[in-house]
């Protein structure tokens, strides 16, 4: 299992480890659990998220036992975050956060065999938890002075809003969670991203204080960042979530297809399951033809199947062809449809006036007399269907579900009209 470590770092995985010998010599004289934990402080996971869950599945792949934990205790309160306090939301809401984030992180993970999977959650063990005991049995243990070091502590004790006691408690939560898992399972590894060292090696001083002679290892991944410098997991709408209710699995697919070349090769090794030669061929081919967006597309389509599965993925590559001409329209589904043009431009009417109307009003042409040499030029698409007459409407029996219309003009400018009831 130490082939995990070497696979980790040329993946660009692995930031950092408490001691990378002593990680060695453990997970060769192995089994090892390890654990990483998700808090709900919202109604799902965001691509950021991603990192943490596939590392998990890879480690579990390589022999390591998981355990998922998703955090009903740590979800009441919350990481400081290093501008400004978070706000609390109601124990009835994290509970169903809880359950919604769980049913994303299980099937990554295998729950069979020797080294199955065990979802865990923080509030077991604190629930019943008085805060005398809290302040006793692990508080006791934490010094004031080396918890003031954390950068998420030290940046918000230099804002005006500085920082309440309940978000300065988290770290001793969250190293409670080890503690714990350290007893009821044989929790010997923690992991997580780069930004939680803090409170992954103060869950290592913790059981180093009170299980004297216990072996426990840390190792954290790298945060992903973005080549243009803007953070990465955002799109122009936001957070890119996981839940298909939330970010459609057309906009999740697009989000991976439109990532920039300067960053595709390092999210690649980062998320993909293809084999380092198969990835070194992909990143050849982008280097020698990046225009053909091959990485990209090879990601986009194996995240979204491992995310969304693989119908989903199906008909999304399905409608991101067919919205370019290069699949019938009609074969998509109302609902696979409705997503991909809530993604590209488009206008409401309670009319089909004259196609270079519709087309300056979907935002196609500046004005009508541009519009008309749009099509004059033949590069006006109505449905995928060349346009030979602007000052014609469409007729209603055109509508895809009764709804929309699909303009494009030239190659790849997309637009769309949706007719509403009046």
């Amino acid at each position: 299992m130490t082939d995990i470590v070497d696979e980790l770092k040329w993946r660009g995985l692995f930031a950092q480890s408490t001691d990378e010998d002593a990680l060695r010599k453990a997970l060769a004289d192995g089994p090892v659990t390890f654990y990483c934990g998700y808090d709900p402080t919202a109604a799902s996971l965001h691509v950021g998220h991603l990192v943490q869950v596939l590392t998990m599945r890879r480690l579990q792949q390589a022999g390591l036992r998981p355990l998922a934990l998703v955090g009903g205790a740590t979800g009441q309160i919350g990481d400081p975050r290093p501008t400004a306090e978070r706000t609390l939301n109601d124990p009835e809401t994290v509970a169903q956060w809880v359950t919604r984030l769980r049913s994303q992180i299980e099937p990554f993970l295998s729950f069979e065999g020797e080294n199955a999977a065990v979802m865990v959650n923080n509030l077991d063990w604190t629930a019943g938890m008085s805060a005398i005991e809290f302040l006793r049995d692990i508080g006791k243990h934490f010094r004031v002075n080396k918890m003031l070091t954390k950068e998420s502590i030290a940046r918000r004790l230099e804002s005006d809003e500085g920082i309440s006691y309940t978000e300065f408690s988290y770290q001793l939560l969250q190293s409670m969670d080890f503690l714990e898992l350290y007893r009821r399972y044989g929790c010997t590894l923690q992991q997580g991203g780069s930004d939680q060292w803090g409170n992954l090696t103060a869950g290592l001083d913790l059981i180093h204080r009170l299980e004297p002679g216990a072996e426990v290892h840390a190792l954290a991944t790298p945060l992903m960042t973005k080549a243009d410098g803007t953070k990465f997991g955002k799109s122009e709408g936001g957070a890119v979530w996981l839940d298909a209710g939330m970010t459609t699995p057309y906009a999740f697919y697009q989000f991976w297809l439109n990532v920039d070349d300067r960053d595709i090769s390092r999210y690649m090794r980062i998320l993909s399951f293809r084999t380092p030669a198969e990835l070194e061929e992909l990143e050849k081919v982008t280097e020698e033809r990046p225009q053909a967006r091959t990485a990209q597309r090879a990601l986009a389509e194996e995240l979204t199947t491992l995310v969304h599965g693989a119908d989903q993925c199906a008909a999304v590559v399905a409608a991101s062809k067919a919205l370019f001409g290069q699949g019938e329209l009609g074969e998509l589904d109302e609902a696979t449809l409705a997503a991909a043009l809530s993604e590209v431009p488009h206008a409401r009417v309670t009319e089909l006036g004259p196609l270079v109307d519709l087309l300056v009003e979907a935002g196609l042409a500046p004005s009508k007399s541009g519009a008309r040499r749009t099509v004059k030029e033949g590069g006006a698409y109505v449905n995928n269907v060349k346009a030979v007459d602007g000052e014609a409407a469409p007729a209603r029996e055109e509508l895809l579900h009764g709804r929309w219309l699909v303009l494009r003009r030239g190659k790849k400018n997309l637009a769309a009209i949706e007719v509403t009831a009046g």
